[in-house]
Formats: C-alpha cells, sequence, structure tokens
C-alpha cells in the first residue's frame, strides 16, 4: 500500500512539473504573440500589449518624443541597418582619411551634391565621416523596438551623448522645442549620410589604379538591401512582403525620389527623410522663367493661419500656392530695355563709330536675349540697375523629390508688435492617407507617428502616438550557414518546367533533374520561397487531376462550399489586418497605453509634428 501511494505521489510530481515547464516555456511566448480575442484574454492583453518606454529625469519629454516616433517609422530603420552594414563592410581608413576643402567643393560641383560650408572643422568632419550619431540612434531605435513581456524603461542618455559629443555642446533642459531637436537630428543624419559617400567616393578613386570603382562591396550592400526590404517592406502587421514583382513595381514607382544616380553611377537609396522642392518665377511681362533654384530639406514647417480651425490641405495650398511679387526687377525685362537704349544711341548718333559699337552692342544683347537671358555680354555695359523696368513676377514652388517618410512640422508660434511670442491654438484637421504631388506625380502617404503638445508656448508636454507596426525581424533559417543577403550564388540546376504533353492527362510531366535530390546542403535558389497559398492551389489541382482521372467529379455544391470558405478566409484575414492597423500607442515618456486612430486623429488642437511614409504599391 505504501508503495502504490508514494508511485501516486510521485506521478502527481511529475505531472506537476511538466505542467510548470510548460507554462515556464511557452507562456511568454503566448502573452507576446497571441490575439486574446476572448473575454478572458483581457488579463493577458494586458502583459502582453506594451513597448519600452523613456524615462524623464529633467524635462526630456522633447526628446523621448520625438524618438518614440521615430522608432515607428520602418524605412528610417531600414536605412540605419542598410547604411551601418555599408559602414561595416568597409574599412575604417576609408573614414578616417578626411576629405580636403577643395576635393571637397569639385565633387559637390560634379555631383550635384548639398554643400558642407568652406569652412568645417576637421574635428566636425571626421565625426561626419564616422557617423557617430547614425549609430547612436539606430541603437536607441533597435532598443525602443523591443517586444517586452513586462514594462521596460530605457534611457536616453547614451544617445544625448553621442550627440553632444558630435556637437560638441551640452543639450539644456529647459523647455525646449521637440521641432529643433527634430531639425537637429535629421540634418545631422543627412550630412553623415552625404559625408559618407563622400569619403567613399575618395577611397574609391584613391585605390583603384585606373580611377574606376571597385563595386565588390556595393553588391554585397545591395543583396543586403533586397533581403531587408523583403523583410521590412511590409503591410501594416507584417502579414505581407514584397515579392520580387512588387519590388521592380515599387522601384518604377519612385525613379526621382527613393533612388537618385550616385557618384560614380552607383545608385543610392538615400536619407529617407531628405525631399527637394524647387521655387520657379514669372515674369509676367516677358513671360521669361529663369532657371530654378532647388532646396531641400528634412522637415517641412507650415505655418497654421490664425483662425478656430483649418485643415492639413489647406496649409499645404498657403505654403505651395502661387505668389505674386511687385517691383522685381526681371532679367530679360533689364536685357530689352537696354537693347531700346542702345537702339536709340544708334538713331541719335552722328558719329560713325559710336553708331557702329552702338549696333554691335544691340546684336549681342538680342543674341543673349535669344540664348540666355541670365548671362548678359560681358563686354555690354548695361544702364545702371536703378533704371531697370520693375515688373510684377509669380512665384510657383513645388515638390521635385518625395522623401520616403515626411516630416511636417506645423508652425504654431505667434508673434506681435512687442516681440512677444504665443502659441496658435487652432485646430488642425489631419488625415490617415495623405496624398501628395499632381495628377503626373502623385505620392500617396501614410500617417506613422504624431508628436502633440500640450501647455502654452513657454511650457508644457509633449507626447507622441505610434503605429503598431510589427516589422518581421531577419530571417535565416539555417542558423549554423550562409545567409542569404551575405552570400548569394546561382542556382546549380535551371528551374524545372512543368509542361503537359498531352491535354487528356491531368498528371504533370517532370523533368528527371528536377526529381533528383539536391547534393547541396542549403538551397542557393536566388528565387523567393513559394508561397504556401500557391503551393497549396498547385496541390491542390494535382489532387484533382488525379480524382478526375479516377472518375471522380466535384459537384457544383462542393464548388460553391469551397468558395463560401474562400470568402470567408479572406474577410477574416482583412478584418484582423484592419483591427492591427487601427492599433496605436499613446506614450507620455515612461507611460503607455492603447489609442485607436480616431483618438489619433482627434488630437487636432494639440498636434504638431505629424510622420507620414510613403506606400509601395502591392502588385
Amino acid at each position: 500500500m505504501p508503495d502504490k501511494t508514494l508511485k501516486v505521489v510521485t506521478y502527481a510530481a511529475g505531472a506537476s512539473l511538466a505542467a510548470i515547464t510548460l507554462i515556464y516555456v511557452f507562456a511568454p511566448t503566448y502573452f507576446l504573440d497571441s490575439d486574446a480575442s476572448t473575454s478572458g484574454g483581457a488579463t493577458l492583453s494586458t502583459r502582453k500589449k506594451g513597448v519600452v518606454g523613456l524615462s524623464n529625469p529633467a524635462n526630456d519629454c522633447f526628446i523621448n518624443s520625438v524618438l518614440q516616433a521615430l522608432a515607428g517609422l520602418g524605412d528610417l530603420r531600414l536605412y540605419l541597418i542598410r547604411e551601418i552594414h555599408r559602414r561595416s563592410l568597409d574599412d575604417e581608413s576609408v573614414y578616417a582619411q578626411l576629405v580636403q576643402a577643395d576635393i571637397l567643393a569639385q565633387v559637390e560641383d560634379d555631383n550635384n551634391l548639398p554643400r558642407f560650408g568652406k569652412d568645417i572643422p576637421n574635428w566636425k568632419l571626421e565625426g561626419l565621416q564616422r557617423g557617430s550619431v547614425t549609430k547612436g540612434l539606430k541603437e536607441i531605435l533597435d532598443a525602443l523596438n523591443e517586444r517586452p513581456i513586462h514594462k521596460k524603461t530605457i534611457s536616453a542618455a547614451r544617445f544625448v551623448k553621442a550627440l553632444e559629443e558630435a556637437f560638441r555642446q551640452r543639450i539644456s533642459r529647459q523647455q525646449q522645442d521637440a521641432q529643433e531637436f527634430l531639425q537637429v537630428v535629421a540634418e545631422r543624419l543627412c550630412d553623415e549620410y552625404h559625408a559618407g559617400r563622400r569619403a567613399r567616393w575618395l577611397a574609391r578613386r584613391t585605390a583603384a589604379p585606373d580611377g574606376q570603382p571597385s563595386l565588390e562591396k556595393g553588391a554585397a550592400t545591395g543583396a543586403l538591401d533586397t533581403e531587408m526590404l523583403r523583410l521590412l517592406g511590409t503591410s501594416q502587421g507584417g502579414l505581407q512582403t514584397l515579392g520580387p514583382s512588387a519590388e521592380a513595381a515599387r522601384v518604377e514607382l519612385e525613379p526621382h525620389d527613393s533612388r537618385e544616380k550616385g557618384m560614380d553611377g552607383e545608385d543610392e537609396e538615400g536619407f529617407p527623410l531628405e525631399g527637394r522642392f524647387e521655387s520657379q518665377i514669372e515674369c509676367l511681362t516677358c513671360r521669361f522663367k529663369p532657371r530654378p533654384t532647388t532646396s531641400t530639406f528634412c522637415t517641412l514647417t507650415l505655418n497654421v493661419p490664425q483662425v478656430s480651425s483649418t485643415t492639413l490641405g489647406a496649409c499645404f495650398d498657403d505654403m505651395f500656392k502661387t505668389e505674386y511679387i511687385d517691383d522685381f526687377k526681371c532679367e530679360k525685362c533689364r536685357l530689352l530695355h537696354a537693347q531700346s537704349v542702345f537702339e536709340s544711341e544708334a538713331q541719335r548718333s552722328t558719329s560713325e563709330a559710336a553708331r557702329a559699337k552702338a549696333q554691335a552692342a544691340v546684336e549681342k544683347l538680342r543674341l543673349a536675349i535669344e540664348v540666355d537671358p541670365e548671362k548678359p555680354p560681358e563686354d555690354v555695359q548695361l544702364p545702371d540697375l536703378r533704371y531697370a523696368p520693375k515688373r510684377r513676377i509669380a512665384r510657383h514652388i513645388r515638390l521635385t523629390d518625395f522623401p520616403k517618410v515626411l516630416a511636417i512640422h506645423l508652425s504654431r508660434s505667434i508673434f506681435d508688435a512687442s516681440y512677444s511670442s504665443q502659441k496658435n491654438s487652432a485646430k488642425v484637421a489631419f488625415p490617415e492617407q495623405l496624398p501628395l504631388g499632381g495628377l503626373l506625380q502623385q505620392r500617396k502617404y501614410k500617417l506613422l507617428g504624431v508628436v502633440t503638445h500640450k501647455g502654452s508656448h513657454h511650457s508644457g508636454h509633449y507626447e507622441s502616438f505610434r503605429r503598431q507596426n510589427m516589422y518581421p525581424p531577419f530571417s535565416n533559417p539555417s542558423t549554423f550557414q550562409a545567409s542569404e543577403a551575405y552570400s548569394r550564388r546561382p542556382s546549380p540546376a535551371p528551374t524545372p518546367r512543368i509542361e503537359a504533353d498531352d491535354h487528356s492527362s491531368g498528371v504533370p510531366t517532370v523533368p528527371a533533374s528536377a526529381q533528383e535530390p539536391s547534393t547541396n546542403g542549403i538551397s542557393t535558389d536566388l528565387s523567393p520561397p513559394p508561397d504556401p497559398s500557391a503551393t497549396a492551389t498547385t496541390a491542390g489541382s494535382s489532387s484533382g487531376s488525379l480524382r478526375n482521372d479516377s472518375g471522380s467529379k466535384e459537384t457544383p455544391t462542393d464548388t460553391q462550399n469551397h468558395a463560401a470558405s474562400a470568402r470567408r478566409r479572406a474577410l477574416a484575414e482583412k478584418s484582423k489586418l484592419r483591427k492591427q492597423q487601427t492599433r496605436w500607442w499613446r506614450i507620455s515618456d515612461e507611460k503607455i497605453k492603447e489609442a485607436s486612430t480616431r483618438d489619433v486623429l482627434g488630437m487636432q488642437r494639440e498636434v504638431y509634428l505629424l510622420f507620414y511614409e510613403i506606400e509601395r504599391q502591392s502588385l
């Protein structure tokens, strides 16, 4: 009897230990990944839902809100991964060798790059080439994108220290502006990107004997770009990934904004927050249009009008509307005026030499007017600028290069005659989907982040909203083998073609080479893995063909049931995707709670910064 009791107790203890082990092993994953859609999942939902917060030791809400908003931008994270990987492939001497001022000016002129300035100190140029702020931002954004099981709070002190060391000055904690912090970070990242491009260009020129660049490392980086775009270029919720056809369509869709021609003919993805707009003026008298002036931006500032309520579209219209300017000295009108002056002088002159000189000036001016009015002839002395006619001109501004990530700043500052400032609390309605551009160059953006401000112009508190995007991690199914992103080899055998020789036969014929097992340990095919739904469809069609050969056929009722089941699955997936797209995080330093899209769009009086990401077309 005691032996039986001992055996029962032993079995019970073993079962309890097994249950505890199962809970210990599988419960964290279930809490983290499950949807908890049932009523009993409320407790699980509160445990699994959350992101990493940021501590606020000394008025750091302006830093925390911007970093949390940047952490939700997939294209920015993709850029950081690509840029850090590219720098890790290169030798350290590539970025340690400073590009001299004369070479820097030549590179900027030859490749139409933004200028750094002539008097940039060597310590700053060295920091730009090494990309210290880029590395620091990647580290903090990676930490903010962890999926914690329990509440977790970290500090942004390391990134702030990297930023202070980059500029060699302290960041004040006294009620700073979030837009100024964003502009400093974005422009620094952009400068580090262009400094790295210049350093790589110089290294290629000095290393190659014939002056031609070496592209081995560019090819390795391109392989990583393709893999990362496949993984991170997903729709909301990480349910769909871009295949090769969709990636090609994305490149074709954005030929002028997402990819730019790099130095030495190398394609560059570019800095995702950098965009360009051009300003074009037109004389309303002679209709002359001089060369447009191009400007780059990392944050787009829109003025909020002093009204009770307005829209984001109205703010865009106010910036890009046609502006009329009076009393402008047109270049072509000045040459036309000078031409008429010399013609009158030639008619009044009694001296043959003076008449010939005036007629020669008229011919030179006529040629300059026809070819390029902005370049008057050097040997012709024009009348004084004071006597040039004043004209009315029209000024147009348009976006030429659309950034992948559009950061919008709504300026709410109001200044009066006494130089005192106050906050404009007008309501600004902003959409979730933002179309920009004309009919031929229209781009669609999706709202991913919002920074709000509550308080007055001199004090207050910043909060941020992040859309709950779930990007899949970098996948390597063969842990102990080389990954596709770093080593790509051609397939040892061509892809087999499935052809049917006889229409009466439902079983396809497969070449013998396709039936032989592969001798390699890992797959080296460049094509993406087959879609499970496509595999299931192929298997279903093959089995259906076999059934047809055996004499059994599907009834119309079975076909209707299959169609209804497919519709239900599609609706369920669409509903799940829509539910995930409407989830947001409302983050106030270390305090985090969920919000909906309606809550975000309702912050019309408090909205201050908007982050839109360009949408990729999925085929």
